[in-house]
């Protein structure tokens, strides 16, 4: 059996959206999926937990034993982000103060809850075991946060953060904007003719295969019906 749910699999989980390559490990799991959006070309590894409000945009990795609480206002992660495994975003949280109670059992009368929506924008990666709380609210774009890391603060663009609290180290490469480009134009095949061209004979393949396998049954009916 392969890893990774095959695409009337993925259909059946009743995600809100859904896009094109998408490979989501058969031990990931996801509550209230139709409150979950994921575009294409998105990876999701095992033993990831999403839940809540959540959308997903593409050319995302989501590495083992990750988890995301979108809560009711939601997490939203960009193109190109990469979240290595073991990370945790928290767009709710219990207050630890000690003025409320605590935990899901409890009343919510009882309790004091932070939401905030939180974004990691385009081109962000963090690293392995790094918790995102709900005071951080945006993981700017080019961000990168070190393993291990804590971000509590609203971060700035193109900065390497790391520790616990995470602070900006280092200035992060834009070069990555080049490669970017130089990525999509790969894509693009040398224009958008090209790319239609190449969707149409996808479709044209597909098309033959179902086809061929319609006809097999055809045969195979025509023939079981001559030996009744």
């Amino acid at each position: 059996m392969n890893s990774f749910y095959n695409e009337l699999e993925l259909q059946a989980l009743g995600f809100k959206k859904l896009g094109n390559n998408v490979k989501i490990s058969r031990f990931a799991r996801f509550y209230n999926p139709s409150s979950i959006s994921i575009n294409s070309n998105v990876r999701i590894d095992d033993f990831v937990i999403i839940s809540g409000e959540v959308q997903i945009n593409s050319f995302v990795h989501i590495g083992a034993y990750s988890q995301i609480v979108g809560g009711e206002f939601g997490v939203i992660i960009e193109d190109f982000v990469s979240i290595s495994s073991g990370v945790k975003i928290f767009a709710s949280s219990d207050d630890y103060s000690g003025n409320s109670l605590t935990n899901p059992m409890i009343p919510q009368q009882y309790k004091s809850i932070t939401n905030q929506k939180i974004i990691i924008q385009k081109h962000c990666i963090i690293g392995s075991n790094s918790v995102v709380l709900p005071t951080s609210k945006v993981i700017a774009f080019g961000v990168s946060i070190g393993a291990l890391s804590l971000i509590m603060r609203p971060t700035k663009p193109f900065g390497i953060y790391f520790g616990i609290p995470a602070k900006r180290i280092a200035e992060r490469s834009k070069n990555i904007l080049k490669l970017e480009q130089e990525f999509k134009n790969t894509l693009m095949g040398g224009g958008r003719t090209n790319l239609y061209k190449r969707y149409k004979t996808l479709a044209n393949k597909q098309y033959h295969i179902l086809n061929k396998y319609a006809q097999s049954d055809i045969q195979a009916n025509v023939i079981q019906g001559a030996i009744a």
